[in-house]
């Protein structure tokens, strides 16, 4: 009688108990997964393959990268508005970029290619906001910094992953149309897998909030640029470096080991950054890591050949999420209180940068990648000597004493 009443009481929702801290974040990972390694950056692997048996030239491919680069803008920027709970905009996007994946393997007009990379981008800006949003309610309270730092290995990892899948169809000399497919049947059984775990939760309740008006000033406008100069600098070889591996590496399918590399650098680059800014700060953690990225990119310049290329996804790939981590929670503590604007504003500038970054080299023509690589790796020095100067220096000088 005593086991009746106890399990009649029982609310309808706590049938089912709760997901621990760590398959919370494992479903966060995989959910980044999906939305960064195959909505926004599966074209990259894919690009070779298209080239062999669609005929995209470089230039194309930097339109329907750039394309995909403008959906992430229009994403970012329409989150900052339309409200919706988290948990709702993942399981959206995650579908969005399945279908219109599957939709890439189709024979289509590159008009209707443009529209679907353009799509992609919106939905995975969609999923990385909310995924974001959704970690702070539902893993902020176990106080576990690691738990966030695994969400965002999910960007590596299904970069990781998407390059070898292309790197398995291309060694069984597979058509660009079966990868689409492929990685968009994919992102479905991950959008049914983690489906439960994105739940309503009262610390994650979505939409934006009103801001007061944030008072601007020369640290925050040198972290806009530098934040910009970022999205720049590291989309050329994000968008390109299985195309220049294979420049350098011809008849062979090991210029596919590039891109997991890329990834799996991303990844576990990742997961060290809570230790490194314990140690170094964010500011100087930004900088150093820029003076990396930009010795990565230049290399394939002045050192053409496929070492320069491996060292390049190393150092490129083991930075960019460093930075972006790095670059956002300098940005929350300079902003305080008030950092929504701040934030947002970082997010665009990077976002131009990305769009620009592609038209860079198909402006240049030639299928050279040479002086859009020489033009990134000194704005990104630049700008690592930029973010120098500042508050930032003073602040942690103060704190020291």
């Amino acid at each position: 009688m005593n086991r009746q009443d106890s399990t009649t009481a029982r609310p309808i929702g706590a049938l089912r108990p709760e997901a621990g801290p760590l398959a919370k974040a494992l479903a966060g990972l995989s959910a980044l997964a999906v939305a960064m390694g195959i909505g926004r950056f599966a074209f990259t692997p894919v690009m070779p393959m298209m080239m062999q048996d669609a005929g995209l030239s470089i230039a194309s491919g930097g339109l329907l990268a750039s394309a995909n680069y403008l959906g992430y803008l229009l994403g970012a920027l329409s989150a900052m508005v339309v409200r919706i709970r988290p948990e709702h905009a993942i399981r959206g996007g995650l579908l969005a970029v399945a279908v219109l994946t599957l939709a890439m393997g189709m024979q289509l007009p590159f008009a209707v290619w443009l529209v679907l990379r353009l799509l992609a981008g919106m939905a995975s800006a969609w999923v990385l906001i909310s995924v974001s949003a959704w970690c702070m309610g539902s893993l902020a309270r176990y106080q576990r910094p690691f738990l966030n730092s695994l969400v965002f290995a999910g960007v590596g990892t299904g970069i990781a992953l998407a390059g070898l899948l292309c790197l398995a169809l291309i060694r069984a000399e597979a058509p660009s149309p079966q990868a689409w497919l492929s990685m968009g049947l994919l992102s479905l059984a991950v959008a049914a897998a983690t489906w439960r775990f994105f739940r309503a939760t009262d610390a994650a309740a979505g939409g934006p909030t009103a801001h007061a008006r944030y008072k601007w000033n020369m640290d925050a406008v040198r972290l806009v640029f530098c934040y910009g100069v970022f999205g720049f600098g590291y989309i050329i070889p994000a968008t390109f470096l299985p195309v220049m591996a294979r420049n350098a590496l011809q008849d062979s399918s090991l210029f596919g080991w590039s891109w997991p590399i890329f990834g799996l650098a991303a990844a576990l680059s990742t997961l060290a950054v809570a230790w490194l800014v314990a140690r170094m700060g964010n500011r100087r953690l930004w900088m150093l890591s820029h003076f990396v990225m930009a010795a990565g990119v230049v290399l394939p310049a002045v050192m053409p050949g496929l070492l320069a290329v491996f060292v390049a996804a190393l150092c490129v790939g083991g930075t960019f999420m460093v930075i972006t981590l790095a670059a956002l929670q300098e940005g929350k503590r300079i902003a305080a209180g008030n950092a929504t604007v701040l934030i947002a504003a970082m997010t665009s500038a990077f976002a131009a940068g990305q769009i620009i970054g592609p038209l860079t080299v198909s402006g240049a023509g030639g299928g050279s990648f040479s002086t859009a690589l020489v033009i990134a790796a000194v704005l990104l020095a630049g700008s690592a000597l930029l973010l120098g100067r500042g508050q930032d220096n003073r602040l942690e000088r103060k704190e020291a004493t």
